[in-house]
């Protein structure tokens, strides 16, 4: 740290003011238990704590046995619930009875509520709104008939005056009912002190915020969340704003500390369950019909949410995390009473900056620990400390001790301009001596990293390089599986400094034993220690588990490994008597009682053949720890024996006994039964999500033991014998992809979930111990962990590979890795074959079938699972298998050659082979092709070649050259008269495209007369060509670099590496040329497959080059994701949305969206809140409750298993967006959050799916005068219900709602055609707006692809069907897509410019060239993913360590990639960057750090400084 304040900040243990540290004393700290209402203890405490630091605090916590209780009846009165009223009137005593029993202190209040009073929700008709059914009352919202009261008699009274109403749809307005018994706490007489309990009573669904059968949905205002009840309990406001959202209401109800529990019947039983998840706490029960359970369901929800209760921390401030720890209490006659430790810890970093450089509202706040039922909260005032030193506020001026050439500052000079030292006494400019400035033992000044000024080394790279020499470089402290300081830790002086969960060398040992935790929560099973976050077990023979447990395989064979021992030493019975006995490797020890079976590994028990009688012992384990064997107690006595029986009673007692035993073994087969649940299946492959099928498998009869059952999977069994694709027999030979799948003997942890250093270390366990080609592991949670893993392997080893895995898994080893016995799968890419284990219990298993997804699958393929056999268990198969139907859509293009074969003459030395397609529907597309040895050899009678073919619109035919090589000597002398053949295979045709009549054709090299000795001299000298190098290995040495080596070849004088991405064509590789058998391949993209071959090479020429060599760099960081697109569906809610990274360098995992109220200086005036999308597939977000007329900032980034992209931010102003639509369409299954649940929201995240939808069926809903034509396949139709149903998120308005025409489409009903139209222009509606139209003329079509929008234009879609009776009315929605820059900026799109959300990737790996001291040329790769046409490229120059101007260079045009700068400094380290341009903006830096040295003897090259890995190209002059 520079200052006394950078100090104090920088973590714990970094002081310098005294007081650094204040614990105010706790406020109100006594708890009177006699009291009879819910306390905690102490109330208010206040805290400072530095950057980094813990501090615990315990808390207090009393809950009454029967503490006070408002009850709050919330019933829905539409008529179909009249028989449900009358049974309520009718359990008014025992309602008081019950309520009696909970609480000592209880009041009871009852409300009730039917729906909106306008159309559709209500019929208008005079005479129906003032009785909507016989005996009825008029139609309402909701009312309050009974505030709470303890005064059961009124209660009673009033409840039997109510009578029921009505409303016309089925869902009903009950959350606004729920909203205003939430709000409204005066009104209904919620008590401070007491537990809030609010029954919903209902049998229909719900209407939820512009839920699409709201018609006033587009044009009332959003819902206030304040209370308008009248003085008589009437709700005003139904009419005037809309229903809340789900979000609202979750956060209101927490806030007030209601507990919901939900009374529902069948009907709508399902909707309510996923409503109940979104709540901290809430019950659900299934209501009967007439509601005559209710009081069970309300005492059953009473005693689970007493269960439930637990404590959080709300509000708390982001520069502080808060851990409820575990508690510990008693129980008295008064109620239960906790201690809970409370931790707090000041944060570090807030978002990417440091704490201390945080808004101050962001570190310092009230946050409120309290049980989620309590009404008092423990108020702690925390604050992180980043006050400066005071020493700093006067500083001396010009201070003797600075020889008046600087100030003191807290006892440290800071020197004037121009002087240098500790005490300000060295000019800068004269100072040469050096010697200080060497490091004992060493030679060079400041280490040859920096500059000496005064005998003070200044450091070239401070952010690199420290000391007082500059001796210590930040990227060289100790790693830990390839990562610096574990990446637990930041590198100072030459060692890790490890943050405080973290210690050793490398940061490499949690402080946690946590890793070390046995089965019985013991740390190392007592038989070992923890060190550094494993268990070091005592030395033992006995193979133990990594918590030093027992050997999961060991315990489950272990009774049955010491039976023969034991029986021939303890009774000389059994297979070993006699000699063999002496040979057992144990002794037994006899006892009269055995250990309790907790005690002991194993009890065992079982029939001795000789005397028929039962014996018992134990294994545990070695009493010295240094003993191989086990310690095993015999009981001494065994069961009965028959030996005083007469002999003849005896054998019938035998018979009997084995008659029994048969009769029973019989039973047992008969009731114990495993197989598939269904007989078929079938899906359409465009609405699968995955590669694989979950079939349920059941087992029937008692299941009291464990049942493993294998299976196999077969591929497209509808084909026959003669079917094309099975004419094409696969090659045998060739290497292939097998996932597997293996269950660990090795409990989930939480930490497994994502990536972690735990998640690391066992990906490197799976890859030692499978000694295969590791693809990928993906680690996901069962009862233990599971891996999936690829290996690689020739195709002919899969029965090996399957056989090998079953025995190793039903070993429980696979080499050292510890794995589960009855689980696993091994695949191809055409069969599968794999294991199930029904444990003890278990009456239903999943088997995961792969699916086989490929492009050359016919329109409708079949898969065959099979239940072959039951290795272990007792149980028989039944239904042996199951077929699954997978239907494909139609191909826009089909691929094939012209003839199945060809013929070329080796003389004319290229076989050019024609590849052909069908234009189905017209567009770009591509497939691969590869060529393979038959009789002809690669490298010998041809080259062999792979790639992939692109066809842009409207292209039928592309040719592939091959070349074909010249006999060479060795052939010419031998009469080999084999016709030379290879073929050429399609394969993965891609973008809708399929394979055809010929997928494959075979290629004959025709050698004429003659042909051997008029080419038998034209190969090299009698040695030959060099042999190809052998044993290669290619290793990821990081995200942008691979490393080779190879057995050296004898002759060679050097070799060349050839490289190219794969995929590309292999002209288009690079080679580098090394001259030892090693590489190192720089300036590679991250996370992509690259293809290599190497060759060497003497006077003589080149050699032979090797096979393809495939290999994968690392993941590195994501690019940022792609341009912002706004749906401003009103002044406080927005969709937001974007696209993938073009760079993604990896997998993306996850994205975060922060958004943040701004000024018009764009700076924040309000706190930022963050939420993070765990799906990488859903790359939008609604977001509610913002603040109206309000500009925000949009930030988004892209997360993939090595860390966090950079953020991609736009902001739009709420203020300046059109007016939106009377209908706007919600885009289904996105993620909602509310803005304005605080801190703690993301707990409130939720999927448009799950909510937004209004549902139906119920068998008695609250409808009139419906007609047959409404009613389909048994159901309400739901288009009828809700205008836009079938899964239709869209806000419906009509001008009319009293009835609607069936004889118009409607979206879910099949038509004719459709029609989109879509304004455009920044005033919408206005002169300058331009109206296009989309027709539609697959009935079967429901989406379209708008092209050619433009940035920061808003457009106005509109849907209409047409159906042979017509035009349907239009479906209207509105969508802004928001340029990232500022409209004024030269960066801004080009106006008139297409625009898509995805701008272009960074370019390639910048290449530096000197030219001379002064200029050189930067040279770069096009982007891969341009995403657009290229404009041209920016350049900027600036010096590394500041000083000079920014420069900036513009080259326009696509196929401009290099450019020339002058005016350069020698010795001076520049930074380069370099975006390209095209329509939609600017795409993500390329950077490059280039210095030019000059050399000795007047020669001038340079040198790189390596502040970024492998960023640039270096050419040397």
């Amino acid at each position: 740290a520079k200052t006394c304040s950078e100090c104090i900040q920088i973590a714990t243990g970094c002081a310098y003011c005294p007081d650094e540290v204040k614990l105010a004393g706790p406020h109100n700290v006594q708890m009177n238990k006699s009291l009879k209402y819910s306390q905690v203890a102490p109330q208010l405490m206040s805290m400072t704590l530095l950057p980094g630091e813990e501090r615990e605090v315990e808390m207090e916590v009393f809950e009454p046995a029967r503490g006070p209780l408002d009850l709050y009846i919330l019933m829905d009165f539409s008529n179909s619930m009249s028989d449900d009223l009358d049974n309520l009137k009718r359990m008014g005593d025992q309602l008081a009875e019950l309520v009696g029993k909970l609480s000592d202190d209880y009041t009871i209040g009852f409300g009730k509520f039917v729906d909106k009073v306008t159309e559709p929700q209500t019929d208008m008709r005079p005479a129906k709104l003032k009785e909507p059914w016989a005996n009825s009352d008029p139609p309402f919202s909701f009312r309050n008939v009974i505030t709470l009261t303890n005064n059961i008699n009124t209660f009673r009274q009033k409840l039997q005056q109510e009578r029921i109403s009505g409303n016309l749809d089925a869902p009903e307005g009950g959350f606004d009912a729920i909203l205003q018994a939430a709000v409204c706490q005066e009104q209904i007489g919620w008590r401070k002190h007491s537990t809030h309990l609010l029954v919903f009573s209902t049998e229909s669904a719900f209407h939820y915020e512009a839920d699409g059968a709201n018609v006033l949905a587009g044009i009332l205002d959003r819902n206030d969340e304040q209370c308008h009840l009248t003085s008589d309990g009437n709700y005003t406001h139904d009419i005037r704003q809309d229903y809340p959202s789900i979000p609202t209401l979750v956060r209101l109800l927490v806030k007030h500390n209601i507990i919901p529990i939900f009374a529902i019947t069948n009907h709508s039983y399902s909707y309510y369950e996923k409503l109940n998840e979104y709540f901290p706490i809430a019950e659900l029960g299934q209501l009967q019909e007439d509601s005559s359970n209710i009081l069970s369901i309300l005492k059953n929800a009473f005693e689970n949410i007493r269960s439930k209760i637990s404590i959080r921390a709300e509000d708390r401030p982001k520069a502080v995390e808060a851990k409820i720890l575990s508690q510990s209490g008693t129980f008295s006659e008064f109620g239960n009473f906790k201690i809970t430790p409370v931790r707090l810890k000041a944060l570090t970093q807030v978002g990417e900056q440091h704490v201390c450089n945080a808004n101050q509202a962001d570190r310092a706040g009230t946050l409120r620990v309290k049980p989620t039922t309590f009404s008092s909260a423990f108020r702690i005032n925390a604050e992180v400390l980043c006050h400066t030193c005071d020493c700093e506020k006067t500083p001396v001026k010009n201070a003797a001790r600075c020889n008046g050439l600087g100030d003191l500052v807290c006892g440290k000079c800071q020197c004037s301009d121009g002087w240098l030292g500790p005490f300000c006494n060295c000019s800068a400019g004269d100072s040469t001596d050096s010697n200080k400035c060497i490091e004992p033992e060493k030679t060079e000044p400041c280490s040859g990293r920096g500059d000496c000024m005064c005998g003070t080394c200044v450091c070239y790279n401070p952010n690199q390089f420290e000391g007082p020499f500059c001796q210590f470089d930040k990227s060289q402290c100790q790693r830990f599986g390839g990562f610096l300081c574990n990446e637990r830790g930041r590198c100072s002086m030459g060692r890790c400094v490890c943050t405080p969960e973290w210690t050793g060398d490398a940061c490499e040992c949690p402080i946690s034993n946590e890793s070390c935790l046995d089965s019985k929560g013991g740390i190392c099973n007592g038989r070992g220690v923890c060190k550094c976050g494993r268990c070091e077990c005592e030395h033992s023979g006995l193979p133990l588990s990594p918590t030093c447990e027992a050997n999961f395989q060991q315990q489950l064979g272990m009774c049955e490994a010491k039976r023969s021992c034991v029986q021939c030493q303890a009774w000389s019975t059994g297979e070993r008597k006699g000699r063999k006995c002496d040979e057992c490797p144990f002794k037994i020890i006899r006892v009269e009682e055995l250990e309790d079976h907790k005690n002991v590994i194993e009890t065992c028990s079982f029939r001795d053949e000789d005397d028929d009688c039962t014996y018992h012992y134990t294994v545990n384990y070695p009493l010295n720890i240094t003993d191989k064997e086990h310690h095993v107690l015999v009981k001494k006595k065994k069961g009965e024996i028959y030996t005083d029986i007469n002999c003849t009673f005896y054998m019938i007692k035998k018979v009997i006994i084995f008659l029994s035993a048969t009769l029973q073994l019989h039973y047992t087969e008969i009731s114990r039964m495993v197989g598939f649940k269904e007989d078929h299946y079938m899906l359409r492959q465009s609405l699968s999500t995955t590669d694989h099928l979950d079939t349920p498998m059941v087992r029937t009869g008692p299941p009291k033991s464990t049942d493993i059952v294998r299976w196999k999977v077969t591929d497209n069994v509808h084909r026959g014998p003669n079917h094309p694709q099975n004419q094409i027999k696969p090659n045998p030979k060739e290497t292939i992809q097998y996932p597997i799948s293996l269950r660990l003997n090795r409990q989930y942890s939480e930490v497994l979930s994502k990536e972690s250093r735990d998640t690391d270390m066992l990906r490197r366990e799976v890859e030692d111990n499978v000694k295969t080609i590791i693809i990928l592991i993906c680690i996901h949670r069962q009862n233990n962990t599971i891996v999936d893993t690829v290996l690689s392997a020739p195709r002919a080893s899969y029965p090996d590979i399957v056989k090998l895995t079953d025995k190793q898994v039903q070993a429980g080893n696979f080499r050292d890795l510890k794995v589960v016995p009855g689980y696993y799968t091994v695949a191809t890419d055409r069969e599968a074959a794999g294991a199930v284990e029904f444990q003890e219990g278990v009456e239903s298993v999943d088997v995961r079938v792969p699916l086989f997804m490929k492009d050359e699958d016919d329109e409708k393929k079949e898969l065959l699972v099979q239940a072959v056999d039951v290795p272990v268990g007792i149980a028989k198969i039944s239904k042996d298998h199951v077929n699954i139907t997978v239907i494909k859509e139609h191909a826009k293009s089909i691929f094939t050659f012209l003839q199945p074969s060809y013929t070329y003459s080796r003389q004319e030395g290229v076989a050019n082979i024609p590849i052909s397609r069908e234009i189905i529907e017209d567009g770009r597309t591509q497939v691969t092709y590869c060529t393979r040895d038959l009789t002809a050899k690669d490298k010998k009678d041809y080259i062999s070649v792979d790639g992939d073919l692109s066809y842009g619109p409207g292209e039928t035919q592309k040719t592939v050259p091959v070349k074909l090589l010249e006999l060479g000597e060795g052939d010419g002398l031998q009469e080999d008269k084999q016709v030379k053949q290879f073929v050429m295979d399609l394969s993965n045709p891609r973008q809708g495209a399929k394979l055809g009549r010929y997928p494959r054709t075979t290629i004959t090299i025709a050698d004429k007369p003659g042909i051997y000795q008029a080419n038998r001299f034209k190969t090299t000298s009698p040695g030959g060509r060099l042999y190809a190098p052998t044993n290669i290995k290619a290793v990821a040495s990081g995200p942008k670099n691979i490393r080779l080596n190879w057995n050296p070849s004898a002759n060679a004088s050097g070799y060349k590496v050839k490289y190219w991405i794969y995929g590309d064509p292999e002209a288009d590789a690079q080679v580098l040329d090394v001259k030892t058998p090693q590489a190192e391949l720089t300036n590679l993209y991250p996370y992509c497959d690259y293809e290599m071959r190497i060759c060497g090479y003497n006077a003589l020429g080149e050699g032979n080059y090797s096979d393809i060599i495939q290999c994968q760099t690392l993941e590195d960081v994501p690019g940022e994701p792609g341009r912002l697109a706004f749906n401003v569906i009103s002044p406080t809610v927005t969709q937001v949305s974007w696209a993938e990274p073009a760079e993604t360098n990896g997998v993306i995992t996850s994205y975060e969206v922060i958004y943040t109220p701004i000024n018009e200086n764009k700076k924040p005036i309000g706190p930022s809140k963050k939420v993070m999308i765990d799906n990488p597939k859903k790359r939008m977000l609604l977001i509610e409750n913002l603040q109206p007329s309000q500009t925000y900032c949009y930030k988004v980034r892209a997360r993939n298993k090595v860390g966090w992209g950079p953020y991609r931010d736009a902001t739009i102003n709420l203020a300046t967006q059109p007016t939106r639509p009377m209908s706007i369409p919600i885009i289904p299954d996105i993620p909602i959050v509310d803005a304005e649940a605080g801190d703690e929201y993301d707990s409130y995240l939720m999927y448009s799916n799950e909510v937004l939808r209004s549902p139906t069926g119920s068998q008695r809903p609250s409808v009139t005068d419906l007609t047959e034509d409404q009613f389909v396949n048994g159901k309400w139709d739901q288009n009828f219900l809700f205008p836009g149903g079938s899964g239709s998120l869209s806000r419906n308005v009509s001008s009319s709602s009293s009835t609607y025409s069936h004889s118009t489409p409607r979206p879910g009903v099949t038509n004719n055609s459709s029609t989109t139209t879509y304004i455009s222009g920044k005033g919408i509606g206005g002169n300058n707006s331009e109206v296009k139209r989309i027709e539609v003329n697959n009935p079967a079509q429901n989406s379209v692809v708008v092209q050619d929008l433009l940035p920061n234009h808003s457009y106005i879609f509109k849907v209409k069907a047409q159906s042979r009776e017509g035009w349907s009315p239009e479906r209207e929605g509105v969508i802004t897509i928001e340029s990232a820059v500022d409209p004024k900026s030269p960066l801004s799109p080009m106006p008139g410019s297409p625009f898509t959300l995805s701008t272009p990737s960074a370019p390639g790996p910048l290449i530096f060239t000197a030219l001379s001291p002064d200029t050189l040329q930067l040279s770069w790769e096009k982007p891969r993913k341009p995403n657009g046409d290229i404009l041209g490229y920016v350049v900027t120059c600036e010096q590394l360590h500041g000083g000079g101007d920014l420069r900036s260079f513009q080259v326009n045009g696509n196929a401009a990639t290099s450019l020339t700068v002058s005016d350069l400094k020698e010795n001076m380290p520049y930074k380069f960057k370099v975006q390209a341009q095209t329509t939609q903006g600017f795409g993500p830096e390329r950077e490059g750090i280039i210095t030019i040295e000059s050399q000795d003897g007047g020669m001038r090259g340079f040198t790189t400084v390596a502040q970024r890995e492998s960023d640039m190209t270096v050419l040397m002059l």
